[in-house]
């Protein structure tokens, strides 16, 4: 006779997971209604990684306030640092006058064979972009590029929780990457396409739209918190390197090494979709983008040589 054995009792959900639910659908809930009002948190560092502060809190909230704290500990230089990141980099063309042409002949030379000698800013402007209309792929656009100010924090956020020596790594990457491009900036101003037709430099209409679609989805509070950051608190000749893709391709170079290559084109996906999202809405040329990834190779290698002879020094002091 076969003795059927009692089917399993299905787990309860513990009290931290029920907390830790409970605690991210509020947040998310708050970070939608704020998101809906006041925009996206794109123009000050200290107000994103304040909203990243609170997400830990609400996926820890089991832990006592003094490990909360912490957060401030490790992250508020990290912010203050953007802060003067930030604005020093509104100052980057007050040493010498933008570069222009050059930028414009490397696209030409790289692309003109398929463009009929237009850069590819232009050329996608005049295939794909309908004015007076947000075309569906332009919301998609504007969700890749608002991602720059978010993903690369949020990555550094999650692997603070899981493992600070993971953190300390990537943001090892992340603020030498800002410290190269900065300087940069200052040494090499470039102007991105909308900026070359708006002076004349370039004949074929180029419209800045990067923040087309939140009309559509309906979030004209994110879009016009962003519309002024562009206006008044950036730098509009700050195009060389893009430090959009260049952030885009540090955050997935940093992973690639322990991931399955069968997930590569995952992953590498995000970079080039913001590459695509940048030179067709007028942001940025195609150079700014290799440029931007060039840097990225040479962060990774200055600072893993870095890593490796601090590494090395421990060992003979200790």
């Amino acid at each position: 006779m076969t003795i059927l054995s009692p089917a399993p009792v299905p787990e309860k959900t513990s009290p931290d997971r029920r907390r830790r639910t409970v605690g991210m659908l509020i947040w998310a809930v708050l970070f939608a209604v704020g998101t809906y009002f006041i925009g996206v948190p794109t123009s000050d560092p200290l107000i994103a990684f304040g909203w990243l502060w609170l997400a830990t809190i609400a996926w820890r909230s089991e832990l006592p306030w003094r490990q909360h704290l912490l957060f401030l500990r490790d992250w508020l230089p990290i912010a203050l640092l953007l802060v003067i990141y930030n604005v020093s980099r509104a100052w980057a063309d007050d040493l010498f006058q933008p570069h222009v042409t050059e930028l414009i002949h490397a696209d030409e030379a790289m692309f003109g064979w398929l463009t009929g000698g237009q850069v590819p800013t232009t050329w996608l402007q005049e295939h794909l972009y309908q004015p007076g209309v947000v075309q569906w792929w332009e919301v998609v656009v504007t969700l890749v590029y608002v991602s720059h100010f978010l993903t690369v924090p949020t990555v550094a956020v999650i692997l603070w929780v899981r493992s600070r020596a993971q953190w300390a790594r990537f943001v090892r990457r992340w603020f030498t990457l800002c410290v190269f491009g900065l300087v940069t900036y200052f040494l090499y101003p470039a102007a991105p396409p909308w900026w070359a037709y708006k002076y004349g430099y370039l004949p074929e209409h180029v419209e800045r739209i990067s923040t087309n679609g939140w009309d559509a989805i309906g979030l004209h509070g994110a879009g016009n918190t962003l519309n002024a950051l562009q206006v008044d608190a950036s730098n509009p000749v700050a195009a060389m390197p893009s430090l959009h893709t260049a952030w885009a391709m540090m955050a997935v170079a940093f992973f690639l090494p322990v991931v399955r290559r069968r997930w590569w084109p995952v992953l590498l996906a995000y970079p080039l979709a913001m590459t695509f999202t940048l030179v067709y809405t007028g942001e940025h040329y195609v150079i700014d983008v290799l440029v931007g990834w060039a840097y990225v190779a040479a962060v990774f290698l200055v600072v893993g040589l870095g890593e490796r002879w601090w590494a090395n020094r421990s060992r003979l002091t200790s």
